[in-house]
């Protein structure tokens, strides 16, 4: 690539430019998912403010502590809890909010509702903060069907459905990656112009890849096809080389590292945590969606991830996602397994 080029391009692709080229294709569009996007954008760019300022803050002696107007300083999960909630609310084109912080989904006001429902984890891997890890925020979008009062049921709707999903991940750049159910397209936030550029069209995972990432710590609790596809990743039979292990523990680190360079993700259920560990609407689902549009798998151990119905707001369920042959490996262990 030509750097000196790119740094006097002119011709900027941004997020918000690149949803309005979309909509001519979606005839029956009146600019309402832009608006909405445009306001978890703004989100992001909040938060990632924060999370470059978070060392700072504990530095000076702010985080947790009460500032000098008698406030409490805010953890920076519960911040950004506070944040996405606002700027989804006062998009005035949503009816239902589904946080991981939050026990109960949130009821837009009649007076700002719109037909949009979003999933969101505000902060995933907000325990890394202080080591500096990338952490991230991941969100999910569903409609309600027209006409209707919107009600819980609403939300518990297949990923298949899910009309589009992505993730912002704060980390040495702020990237975001969305899809809209037409492929998957990443964007990093240039802080001089604080927009949002198109840096990575298309998005298409290896069809298979060298990286397998998963906790090792929790081996001992493993199922069978899970311990057998680690021991193969390890110790192939074919001849091939072993795969390489990389496990960061931030789910948006480790998923945006498969999407962009091939292999695959496992958090798989064990004696511990026997439905997994990762929620199904707000982790799972959207991480799921982005996988397919970029031409990979994500699996449950039983079934297509995106077909798995939930029954309630935080459930969970184990996950192996990321290019298209590993995943098939992990399936026809269990299929062998007879599960």
């Amino acid at each position: 690539m030509d750097h000196s080029a790119e740094a006097q391009r002119t011709d900027l692709m941004t997020i918000t430019r690149f949803v309005l080229n979309e909509q001519p294709k979606h005839p029956e569009s009146r600019g309402d998912f832009t608006i909405l996007l445009n306001h978890i954008v703004l989100g992001c760019k909040f938060v990632c403010s924060a999370v470059n300022k978070a060392g700072l803050a504990k530095l000076i002696g702010l985080a947790g502590e009460t500032n000098v107007q008698g406030e409490e300083q805010k953890k920076l999960d519960v911040l950004s809890n506070d944040v996405f909630i606002k700027a989804l609310v006062s998009s005035g084109r949503t009816c239902i909010l589904v946080s991981e912080e939050d026990e109960e989904a949130t009821f837009v006001d009649k007076s700002l509702r719109g037909r949009y429902i979003v999933v969101f984890d505000p902060l995933d891997g907000s325990s890394n903060i202080d080591c500096g890890v990338s952490i991230g925020t991941i969100f999910g979008i569903y409609t309600v069907k027209e006409g209707q009062e919107p009600t819980i049921e609403d939300v518990l709707q297949p990923g298949k459905d899910m009309l589009a999903a992505g993730y912002c991940m704060y980390g040495s750049s702020c990237t975001l990656v969305l899809s809209t159910g037409s492929g998957v397209n990443g964007f990093t936030l240039d802080p001089s112009l604080g927009e949002f550029i198109l840096t990575h069209p298309d998005i298409k995972i290896p069809k298979k890849g060298k990286i397998y990432s998963v906790n090792e710590g929790n081996a001992k609790n493993w199922d069978g096809p899970t311990a057998k596809y680690v021991e193969k990743c390890k110790f192939p039979k074919d001849g091939s080389s072993p795969k390489s292990l990389r496990y960061i523990g931030s789910m948006v680190a480790d998923v945006h590292r498969t999407l962009l360079y091939g292999g695959i993700f496992l958090y798989p259920a064990d004696k511990k945590s026997p439905n997994g560990k990762l929620r199904v609407l707000y982790e799972v689902f959207p991480m799921s969606f982005l996988m397919e549009q970029a031409g990979g798998q994500a699996f449950t151990g039983k079934q297509r991830a995106l077909d798995l119905v939930p029954k309630k707001l935080h459930e969970r369920s184990p996950i192996f996602l990321g290019s298209y042959d590993d995943v098939e490996e992990i399936k026809a262990l269990y299929a062998a397994e007879g599960n």
